[in-house]
């Protein structure tokens, strides 16, 4: 009998998750990982938005009993703190807008549960992502394709995962939609069938990531100009933290037309103002590429792309640049491209790779 690990964050989706890898005849066990702190934890579960919360905790052990298997928690929160909440807030510093979502799965529930997993004896890990699995015989590479439910498709988060790390991964959610995933909780009577699922980042529930970053690091940024795209002073910003691109509410300046944040300039600690056409642009460059469906690109490659988890793909083009970088030519401007954030590339459903834009 094969063993799989599935990560329960306390949600609906990784309970049904579970429950139909028990009933599909693997030995499961369930782990909920702690991440941060207690204070943390409990401010989360204040918000009653997030996942993580204490509340949580509870809600997963319970599935597990009722389904019949173990529930353990592993306390992750040192890998945590250092490769998502510290990158989130150093990458804000130097003005760029990260994704703490990919970095968490780049380096806990893909790589450090994965790890435990293996020394453990298990075979795979599985969570309650929408997403599928699918080996490739002809290329022998393992693919990783867009699920079913396109509205709650999670491909774009998971562009990181290697080889390795896909072939001991399952899904056991890619071919269902989000109505069938809460029927089969309800007629299972999980306690958390009708649980709203979590938003904004676990660790920022009251979505101040300013505030946060003043709290993580102990410092905060100066006050600098907002510019013009000529550079001419228009007034002054609160410190580049509380700015990203395409920003346009919150800015406290009047100019008597709709305005937006078009870039940030950590050296010279300035935010320029343009506006709505200023924030196209038809190609950009990422770096940290991981590639999927292909072991490399050696030559300029057709696919769409997207450059925000709720952006719809583009028709574009992808070429290898040397040094690690990819260039991405799109058929039309995006708007607000921004840096930090990540390019994920499709071929159709498969999922080709993806980088972080610079």
């Amino acid at each position: 009998m094969k063993k799989v690990m599935v990560g329960m964050s306390g949600g609906v989706d990784s309970s049904v998750a579970a429950m139909l890898l028990r009933r599909s005849g693997y030995e499961v066990m369930g782990v909920t990982l702690k991440l941060f702190s207690d204070e943390d934890i409990s401010e989360a579960q204040k918000e009653g938005r997030t996942c993580c919360a204490l509340s949580d905790v509870e809600d997963a052990r319970s599935v597990a009993y009722r389904l019949g298997f173990e529930h353990i928690v592993f306390n992750f929160r040192d890998n945590f703190r250092e490769h998502v909440m510290k990158q989130f807030a150093d990458s804000y510093l130097c003005g760029r807008t990260p994704n703490p979502c990919i970095e968490c799965n780049r380096h806990v529930k893909f790589d450090k549960m994965l790890r435990r997993a293996q020394e453990l004896g298990y075979d795979y890990i599985a969570t309650g992502h929408y997403a599928v699995v699918e080996y490739d015989g002809k290329s022998g590479r393992y693919l990783l394709k867009r699920s079913k439910d396109r509205s709650k498709d999670q491909t774009y988060v998971l562009y990181s995962l290697t080889q390795e790390q896909l072939a001991h991964t399952l899904f056991p959610l890619g071919g269902l939609e989000k109505t069938q995933v809460r029927e089969l909780a309800e007629e299972a009577g999980l306690v958390n069938s009708n649980k709203p699922d979590s938003q904004d980042i676990c660790f920022v529930p009251d979505g101040d990531y300013a505030a946060f970053i003043r709290r993580f690091t102990g410092c905060d940024t100066l006050c600098g100009k907002f510019v013009d795209m000529d550079g001419n002073v228009l007034g002054e910003h609160k410190g580049i933290i509380n700015y990203t691109i395409g920003q346009r509410k919150g800015l406290g300046i009047a100019l008597g037309h709709p305005a937006y944040v078009v870039k940030k300039d950590t050296e010279a600690n300035t935010v320029t103002i343009g506006n709505e056409a200023d924030l196209y642009t038809k190609s950009l460059i990422a770096d940290d590429f991981n590639l999927i469906s292909v072991e490399k690109l050696e030559e300029p490659m057709g696919v769409t792309a997207k450059t925000r988890y709720s952006q719809k793909e583009q028709p574009a083009v992808v070429s290898y640049i040397g040094n690690g970088e990819y260039r991405v030519e799109f058929d039309e401007p995006q708007r607000a491209v921004t840096c930090g954030q990540a390019v994920v590339l499709y071929d159709g459903d498969v999922v080709v790779g993806g980088g972080t834009i610079k």
